[in-house]
């Protein structure tokens, strides 16, 4: 590997995989979709080149004298308009894949996604071969394991292409933030103290930077890598933010439905405010669920030695505090800190 292209690079994970490339001594070329926050490669020294999947023509420029991709720009939202997930996250990823075909590179990891894969039953952990059975969870799984199957595809017939699936990622640079940050800051806010059945595997977003760098050095063509650390309820997840953020919040399980109902509120009041909602009915459906995942053959074939989540967890928390995100105050947080006292609940 000399020369490596990475696409989505100003984002939470391609970010921290120019890190990584830059530590292990690699050339790096960070792609930039034209206009998009870059505070992620503020302070890297990186050759950057604009670039846009949509855009077929831009993409042949960005990958010229490169021997390794790293194709991770998606869509990663819950909120976005159906044809954005399609147009990204699917017809992007085609016209990636045909310029790489072009460009006759050395090796390519192709970034899926946990969402491209099956889930068993209960509380089981799937793994890399646990047949897809999510069909009608959202457009975002769906759009994932759509594209991962055509990387798949451009893999059997003769691309070398390895896939990574990463799982619930936190940490340090999760400016926007994401889905998964979104869920630690509000519970550090004490914006949401009401947890349900579901669980998630979560994993340091540096863990998942080196394990597509290990990919692109270990990992068998056409293969796929589970890039995850531990499996966790959501009711012991919101209890490791409360102790790594010293707050003193008890968090309360509630039924599904009012579970729904309570994201039905949110969704509402994001209408109302112009604001992201802190969870939707649609978001607590797809989290009810065990995202449980087996991630021995990442760590066995590529040699991946994930951070303990206590020691990153605490280490997102103190970036989130530095850079603002905690405390935050609107009048969402305030009402709910207010139902908390009112009620008597939710309070150690």
């Amino acid at each position: 590997m000399q020369k490596a292209l990475v696409t989505g690079a100003a984002g939470f994970i391609g970010s921290n995989v120019v890190r990584e490339l830059l530590d292990e001594g690699v050339d790096v070329r960070a792609m930039v979709l034209p206009g998009e926050d870059e505070r992620n490669l503020a302070g890297v020294d990186v050759e950057k080149v604009p670039g846009n999947i949509l855009d077929p023509s831009s993409l042949d420029a960005a990958l010229s004298g490169c021997d390794t991709l790293f194709h991770l720009a998606a869509l990663y939202s819950l909120h976005a308009p159906r044809k954005a997930f399609f147009d990204v996250n699917l017809q992007g990823s085609r016209n990636m894949l045909w310029a790489a075909k072009k460009a006759d590179l050395e090796k390519i990891v192709y970034t899926a996604s946990i969402a491209a894969l099956g889930l068993k039953a209960g509380k089981l952990a799937s793994d890399e071969e646990t047949v897809f059975n999510q069909y009608g969870a959202n457009d975002y799984v769906l759009t994932k394991y759509m594209s991962q199957q055509e990387a798949l595809t451009f893999a059997r017939e003769g691309m070398p292409i390895v896939v990574v699936n990463p799982c619930f990622p936190y940490g340090e640079g999760d400016v926007v933030p994401t889905p998964t940050g979104k869920v630690i800051l509000d519970v550090a806010n004490q914006a949401n103290f009401m947890s349900y059945d579901g669980g998630y595997n979560i994993v340091d977003v540096k863990d998942v930077a080196r394990g597509h760098v290990l990919a692109a050095k270990k990992g068998r063509i056409g293969e796929k890598y589970i890039l995850g650390n531990r499996n966790v309820t959501l009711t012991e997840l919101f209890e490791m933010v409360t102790e790594a953020a010293g707050i003193k919040t008890r968090i309360i399980k509630m039924p599904l439905t009012l579970a729904r109902i309570y994201g039905f509120l949110w969704e509402k009041n994001a209408l109302r405010t112009g604001t992201q909602p802190t969870v939707t009915h649609r978001e607590v459906a797809y989290s009810h669920k065990w995202l449980f995942y087996d991630t021995s053959k990442a760590q066995r074939e590529l040699g991946l030695e994930p951070t303990p989540v206590e020691v990153s967890l605490e280490r997102a928390i103190e970036w989130f505090r530095r850079e603002g995100y905690i405390p935050r105050s609107d009048p969402w947080v305030w009402f709910t800190k207010a139902l908390m006292k009112v009620c008597n609940i939710g309070l150690k």
